[in-house]
């Protein structure tokens, strides 16, 4: 008897010792079959465009940017199932509104401010007109919840999504989690975004030398144009003075610079800093000295995107030129480029100047960016 339960013993601890030295598996098979292998993307960045600023924790891979892709034209994520992303950013508008002023949410309500282009979003680093979100990622989080746009929880929304017959396993094969969650939702959508690149107008074949002998060179109007935009005012045979608010160095025709991009273009007039209307940046910030700034847009497809400004207030890009000419409307913030154009009575353009400057502007179309079946609906 004693042999026989020694015998049993040495037996127990023989099994538990092989079971202790059996590692476990690496990857545990997925109950359904569902597999997590990402491939990488590498970021084509255009010529004589500089590198942008990818996060770490966002890498682009084929995966995540299907699965964003998807859920940019899905209108799954608001509130009655109605609303996408693109029903504010059309890609036939260069990724903002059918010429409207204001984007109307699902209850029927019109917001503030005219809705921004979605195109070269790499190289951002501030969204929305007043730069209330740091990343892309914050700013997607944003109109899903806002009463005034889609109108719906991400609690409601993520619930959508877990039920749904596709997304769960997109989202496994895209992160690696059953566990469908809103910051997975703002990383796809954003990994699609940062795809969309506009990088092929005329002002970029002429960069890259790409128009001598097709008959598409600049024109002597365009090339005018050109000048002007690049040259400060001056009382006469001044310039457009374009260039200190829409950086060309960088092909963006858009400052990037945090401390760079927000400015008082003189749209308000305002006796008092407690004058402003819309605050813009200085809601954000409580700072009294950024009243009444508003992100510097880029001047990039301007055939599609109108109305211009962040009140949508002009309808053709005549009338901003226009504008710009005139002398800028006097305020305790008004920036002191427009603060030198006010000194000089406005820009002083002639008729022929203000004709070229338009042309040189629209020379920065990209009519390929409307019709790439990369950025369409899927």
């Amino acid at each position: 008897m004693k042999k026989t339960v020694f015998s049993i013993l040495i037996l127990i601890t023989f099994i538990s010792a092989q079971q202790g030295c059996k590692p476990d598996p690496i990857d545990k098979p997925d109950p359904d079959g569902w597999k997590y292998n990402p491939e990488p993307v590498a970021f084509e960045k255009p010529d004589f465009f500089p590198a942008p600023t990818l996060p770490t924790d966002n890498a682009l891979t084929k995966q995540g940017i299907k699965l964003g892709r998807l859920l940019f034209y899905d209108p799954i994520l608001s509130g009655d199932s109605t609303l996408a992303c693109a029903g504010c950013h059309n890609q036939q508008n260069a990724f903002v509104d059918l010429n409207k002023r204001f984007s109307t949410g699902i209850d029927g309500i019109q917001g503030k401010r005219n809705s921004m282009p979605m195109f070269n979003m790499a190289w951002a680093k501030s969204f929305f007109w007043d730069g209330r979100s740091a990343t892309l990622e914050q700013q997607i989080l944003v109109p899903v919840e806002d009463p005034i746009e889609m109108h719906e929880t991400w609690p409601n929304a993520l619930r959508k999504l877990s039920r749904h017959k596709d997304y769960p396993k997109l989202f496994f094969e895209a992160f690696n989690t059953r566990d469908i969650t809103r910051e997975h939702t703002a990383k796809a959508i954003a990994q699609f975004l940062r795809t969309i690149t506009s990088s092929n107008s005329r002002y970029d074949k002429y960069l890259r030398g790409e128009l001598f002998g097709t008959g598409q060179e600049f024109t002597e109007e365009e090339e005018l144009g050109l000048e002007l935009f690049m040259k400060e005012p001056a009382l006469i045979n001044g310039g457009a003075d374009c260039f200190h608010c829409h950086d060309i160095g960088n092909n963006l025709f858009q400052n990037v610079n945090l401390n760079d991009q927000f400015r008082n273009n003189g749209l308000q007039e305002a006796a008092t800093i407690n004058d402003f209307q819309d605050k813009g940046r200085g809601a954000i910030t409580g700072n009294t000295n950024d009243y009444g700034k508003f992100k510097a847009p880029s001047l990039r497809n301007l055939s599609y995107t109108a109305p211009y400004m962040h009140d949508g207030r002009f309808q053709t890009l005549d009338e901003v030129i226009a504008f710009y000419n005139a002398s800028p409307k006097e305020s305790p913030t008004l920036d002191p480029i427009m603060g030198t154009h006010r000194n000089f009575g406005g820009l002083n353009l002639t008729v022929s100047d203000k004709a070229a400057l338009k042309a040189f502007l629209l020379t920065l179309n990209d009519e390929t960016l409307l019709t790439n079946p990369a950025f369409s609906k899927p």
